[in-house]
């Protein structure tokens, strides 16, 4: 089984469904040299049990998502408040306007990239609005976070693990000039963005340093708009699939919000995330070390059959639905609130702006360049030409 193939990374549930009817933990050997941890159970107690599952994992230094209470519980504090649902629905109507925009811009081709010309930037433009970027910075932004996403090939070996390394390494340098030119302009002339919050905030009476402000930056640059691309594409990718399901949205948009869930856990965006034991455990009887790499794998925890009747079948209509799409416990995905409004948003325009959106070509879809996502890096697609938002017909 080749793991960082392209044809794993756009459906990976077959091998899922096969690792995890064998045994629910399974270890992948070098260069990847990782435990994976495959059954909903199991990933939910690697995400709930903090003490024994650390996040302290190979990662960049000084971003809270890996670090370990009690200096992750502050940081997190601080970020959380730019994610509060006041602040979330407070933004419905910029994230309204910028999607109307986008479409304004292709709906009169028929057909368009739907991750280069929609997907990217929606998201991109929000959270690049939220610090504080202008305009210009957006192409720059797009670059920053490609070479962030890149990082989870370092663990691939090889000559692309090098590449991986480098290219972050040279992004992160580029981001820390714009960062401190960033952060002395704030500090001279405060202003309502997330750049200047971070500039004031204090933890334990101690500003913070610009490595962790850095830290911060990285992950609300990539996190901040991944794992809603990743939702948007493959919203489509599931309605062009179950054309049944799509009808039954476009003739009750109320259900929108129900199959945005269904999504999530159907083609979960985030594949995997990592932890490593504080301590020797034993999980559903296998043992893992202390300090070894676990991956609890979310994508194959939603298809789990033992939580989720017809598992392997998407149905906008499922209810119950506790899927682990934004992880779980505390360090479940401060942003899900806005990735939700952004992909409802998204799913209500698209579908009610490009009739009889289809895909554009036969060929197989490029995986995204990151091992840990599941969605396309370029998805054309065609629909029926209408006209710009105002424009009468």
């Amino acid at each position: 089984m080749d793991f960082f193939s392209d044809d794993m990374r756009r459906d990976p549930y077959p091998i899922y469904d096969r690792l995890r009817g064998a045994s629910p933990v399974f270890r992948v050997p070098p260069p990847f040299d990782a435990w994976l941890v495959l059954d909903y159970d199991g990933v939910k107690q690697v995400l709930t049990d903090h003490a024994t599952f650390s996040s302290a994992v190979p990662a960049p230094e000084h971003w809270f998502l890996f670090q370990d209470p009690p200096r992750h519980t502050k940081l997190r504090g601080l970020i959380s408040k730019a994610f509060t649902p006041r602040v979330v629905a407070n933004l419905e109507p910029r994230i309204r306007e910028l999607s109307r925009d986008l479409l304004d811009r292709v709906v009169e081709r028929g057909e368009m990239d739907l991750v280069a010309d929609y997907a990217v930037p929606l998201p991109m433009w929000v959270i690049a609005e939220m610090l504080g970027i202008a305009d210009a910075g957006w192409a720059r932004f797009k670059r920053w976070s490609d070479a962030i996403l890149r990082l989870s090939y370092a663990r691939s070996g090889g000559t692309e693990a090098d590449d991986a390394l480098g290219g972050y390494l040279a992004v992160t340098s580029e981001m820390d000039a714009y960062l401190a030119e960033a952060l002395a302009q704030r500090r001279a002339a405060p202003r309502d963005d997330l750049l200047t919050r971070l500039a004031e905030a204090e933890v334990d009476g101690e500003r913070l340093t610009q490595a962790e402000i850095l830290g911060f930056f990285q992950l609300l640059v990539v996190g901040g708009q991944e794992t809603t691309t990743n939702l948007i594409t493959n919203a489509v990718l599931c309605l062009v699939e179950h054309p049944g399901d799509r009808a039954r949205l476009e003739a009750a948009p109320e259900r929108v919000p129900g199959a945005i869930e269904e999504v999530l856990r159907y083609r979960s965006p985030l594949q995997w995330v990592m932890r490593t034991p504080t301590r020797e455990v034993t999980i559903a009887g296998h043992t893992i070390p202390a300090g070894r790499l676990v991956l609890a794998m979310i994508g194959s925890a939603n298809r789990d059959p033992h939580q989720f009747r017809d598992a392997g079948r998407f149905d906008i209509t499922r209810e119950p639905n506790p899927h682990v799409a934004f992880g779980h416990g505390i360090h479940a995905c401060l942003g899900a609130p806005l990735a939700r409004l952004e992909g409802r948003i998204a799913l209500t325009d698209l579908l009610g702006r490009l009739p009889g959106f289809a895909l554009a070509d036969t060929a197989p879809w490029p995986p995204r360049r990151a091992l840990h996502v599941l969605g396309p890096a370029r998805l054309p697609i065609r629909f029926e030409p209408g006209r710009p938002a105002g424009v009468p017909g």
